[in-house]
């Protein structure tokens, strides 16, 4: 007759557990992917119509002196064509980020790399001015 006997119901725990586990690192994940690419430049210049855009495919960031860099290491322009001509240019989408103190002619001749490459979505990384 003990088959016919009430047992007690129980609140399973380990279940609950895995699913929270589950989810901090769903969400660890996908706040790391939301941190720019490399983060070198600091003092990126202001504007005040500065917009949020999509994270770029290819971050090239320009230096006072001068010096571009591209996923993390020192690259030359003709470097930077040829990156992007290795990474499908038609859907490639370029942000090209200068400390506020570089140059406009390091500007154009990172621009100039990423067009000889084949790219056309090109975007200026800039800090929103403080109201």
């Amino acid at each position: 007759m003990r088959y016919f006997e009430t047992r007690k119901a129980r609140i399973e725990i380990i279940p609950m557990i895995d699913i929270m586990l589950f989810l901090l690192v769903f969400f660890a994940m996908m706040t790391l992917k939301m941190i720019p690419t490399s983060g070198q430049v600091s003092k990126l210049p202001t504007s005040s119509t500065a917009i949020a855009i999509p994270p770029p495919k290819l971050l090239i960031e320009i230096r006072s002196n001068g010096q571009l860099l591209a996923e993390g290491r020192e690259i030359e322009p003709a470097e930077i064509s040829a990156l992007v001509k290795s990474r499908d240019p038609a859907n490639l989408a370029v942000t090209i980020a200068g400390s506020d103190d570089a140059s406009m002619q390091h500007l154009m001749r990172a621009v100039d790399a990423v067009r000889l490459g084949g790219a056309t979505q090109i975007g200026l990384a800039a800090k929103q001015v403080s109201r």
